[in-house]
């Protein structure tokens, strides 16, 4: 197929409800756009935005992602446990649940890889309280909520998209680290990139949501691509754990639609490259292309729409990828 260029894709509409992309590929910005839409933060309106470098975008499951960063990072300084290490043990608050011997087979591996084997449905509308993550947020005690869910198969058997999982990770996180996961992720991550501004979007119970509540500028976000590009490092010096980056990258179990899956990374071909990939409602996006030296970062407003992949992968295939030789 023929690259097309940026203004083509948009007039062919092949980039429907594209709020902002920025591409930096050898560490020199080579695309930025900016435009203009109807935008919501979760589910409150904030109407027309004229998009601009600094404007803050809900990056919704893509936090997941930025999570498991945020996960090698307080595992690198001993303050949450190994993947392998069992789940139910982390919350003895729940000594009823850990009683369960199919419930103890669970680990923090199974929250991470989102192979929980937990009843969890997501492919409802976010406005709905049938949707889980809905459910959980509305929930007396969110974590509670998650670990109670009934089983429907042996931990590890299948993946299944679950936001419940990356909040998980979020408490654990918080708690071994002493700080509530915004204030751990400024310290340890964001200013070590250079990043001033973003916002967390906190639940009912004032949590932060670790599965889909943060928002940044596109071009912070694509800061947060260039260190998983580059193993963990920023201006030479290591900020996420560069063994992390390779077991977070990892293809460990496959997606309903084929993909690969690793520590709340995606893995796929898209043009014939391989891409990590962040993804999140609406067209949120965050492409880590290491064969290019190139990082993408697409924020977008087609939340609940069924074909809201559409324009970051167009983005991606048309316009940025070239077809290898």
């Amino acid at each position: 197929m023929r690259m097309v260029t940026l203004d083509e894709a948009l007039k062919a509409g092949q980039l429907d409800g594209l709020h902002g992309v920025v591409a930096v590929r050898g560490g020199e910005t080579v695309l930025e756009y900016y435009g203009r839409g109807a935008d919501r933060s979760w589910n409150r309106s904030l109407g027309v935005v004229e998009f601009g470098p600094d404007t803050l975008h809900d990056l919704r499951s893509v936090t997941k992602s930025v999570t498991a960063l945020l996960y090698g990072i307080a595992l690198g300084e001993g303050c949450v446990p190994e993947p392998d290490a069992p789940l139910l043990r982390q919350f003895p608050e729940y000594g009823d649940l850990g009683a369960d011997p199919e419930r103890a087979r669970l680990t923090v591996g199974h929250a991470l890889t989102m192979t929980l084997g937990l009843e969890w449905r997501e492919d409802i509308p976010y406005d709905s309280p049938a949707n889980a993550e809905i459910a959980m947020e509305l929930a007396p005690d969110r974590y509670r909520y998650v670990l109670e869910r009934p089983i429907q198969e042996p931990p590890g058997t299948r993946w299944a998209y679950c936001g419940g999982a990356s909040a998980l990770l979020g408490r654990l996180i918080a708690d071994g680290t002493g700080r509530p996961l915004p204030e751990y992720a400024r310290a340890r991550l964001f200013e070590p990139l250079g990043i001033e501004r973003f916002e967390w979007i906190e639940g009912l119970d004032g949590v932060a949501s670790a599965a889909s509540g943060l928002r940044l500028a596109p071009r912070d976000l694509a800061r947060i691509g260039e260190v998983v590009l580059h193993q963990g490092t920023h201006d030479g010096k290591q900020v996420v754990p560069g063994a992390w980056i390779r077991a977070m990258l990892e293809p460990r179990c496959t997606t309903d639609w084929g993909a690969g899956y690793g520590y709340q990374w995606y893995l796929e071909s898209v043009a014939g490259r391989a891409v990590a990939q962040a993804a999140g409602n609406g067209g949120q996006r965050l492409a880590v292309v290491p064969e290019l030296d190139l990082v993408v970062a697409v924020t977008a407003g087609n939340y609940d729409h069924p074909e809201q992949w559409r324009t970051p992968f167009n983005l991606l295939d048309q316009v940025l990828l070239p077809a290898p030789a």
